[in-house]
């Protein structure tokens, strides 16, 4: 059976850009802009509080693991509020890929590890914006373990580093999506395959994405009525199912030109279309550019 989210994870590419261990003392904050690198965090021991745009300020604790997926705004703090003159004070680096915020001397009241990642897919926004906005996954160790794997091999030279890594990393997103409880906070992929009716529509999608699907073919795989159906589905996924599905078949058909896998008429065939030119007319008014022009000036290295 397909995993949409898994065939979704997979295609957003992701490689490591950037893992630290972080300690910290005293008063102390940081601040993330719109626009940074996807971000990722294992408490170790003690605490902090995290604030992503959009949501109110969370406290995580050792054991938690905090994932922002997307470019949203975020920050993070000491549990007692720093003031001014200790907020966005740039971490000191100690050597050995361990950095300090806060205070200097003293032993430290906060360990983490905190990782940075990029999506390289040309579709990353908009499957970014499938996903959940803010992840906070409490009590389940296997994901400090795989951010200390991360870390181990980002640091190391050992051969396949690359292939290793993009590896681990899918396996950590995957692991984080799937570990948290609350999906209602925020329309996404996450939420729909919550919803045992949507999901079985979902996955359709993702199984068979060549097929003519019309909205009642899917509520039908739902077993909804069509209007139950399009409400729910508009109000889980953030998106109508065929717009869903449209940028599911143009997110497949442009990693089929950019790996070169056929010509312009099977990869047609393959995301739904019944010729190449209502696949180029619907393409390009998708994308922007036709899709041989595309396949020719592979401008994918889009970082999220």
């Amino acid at each position: 059976m397909i995993d949409p989210l898994a065939e979704v994870v997979g295609l957003l590419q992701p490689s490591a850009r950037f893992n630290k261990m972080v300690s910290g003392a005293g008063r102390w904050g940081v601040a993330r802009p719109h626009g940074g690198q996807p971000f990722y965090c294992a408490i170790l021991e003690g605490s902090c509080r995290l604030a992503a745009e959009g949501f109110d300020p969370i406290v995580l604790e050792a054991g938690d693991f905090a994932l922002v997926p997307s470019t949203y705004g975020s920050s993070m703090q000491s549990i007692d509020p720093p003031s001014p003159g200790h907020f966005g004070v740039m971490p000191i680096e100690l050597g050995g890929g361990e950095f300090r915020i806060g205070d200097q001397p003293g032993a430290a009241d906060l360990r983490m590890m905190v990782g940075h990642c990029e999506f390289a897919s040309p579709d990353a926004a908009l499957l970014v914006s499938l996903l959940p906005r803010l992840v906070h996954v409490r009590g389940e160790p296997r994901l400090a373990i795989l951010v200390r794997m991360v870390g181990e091999e980002s640091r190391a030279q050992r051969p396949a580093r690359d292939v290793v890594l993009a590896r681990l990393l899918e396996v950590l997103l995957i692991e984080a999506f799937r570990s948290t409880t609350d999906t209602g906070t925020s329309p996404g992929l996450l939420r729909g395959l919550a919803d045992s009716r949507l999901a079985a529509a979902i996955r359709g999608m993702h199984e068979d994405p060549k097929r003519s699907w019309t909205v009642p073919q899917l509520a039908r795989e739902a077993a909804l009525s069509r209007s139950t159906f399009f409400e729910r589905f508009n109000r889980a996924v953030g998106v109508t199912p065929m717009e869903y599905l449209l940028a599911w078949r143009m997110a497949l058909a442009k990693d089929m030109l950019r790996r070169k896998e056929g010509g312009l008429a099977e990869v047609a065939d393959r995301v739904g279309y019944s010729s190449a030119s209502t696949f180029s007319v619907a393409f390009t008014r998708h994308v922007g550019l036709p899709p041989t022009r595309y396949a020719r000036e592979r401008p994918w290295r889009l970082i999220v």
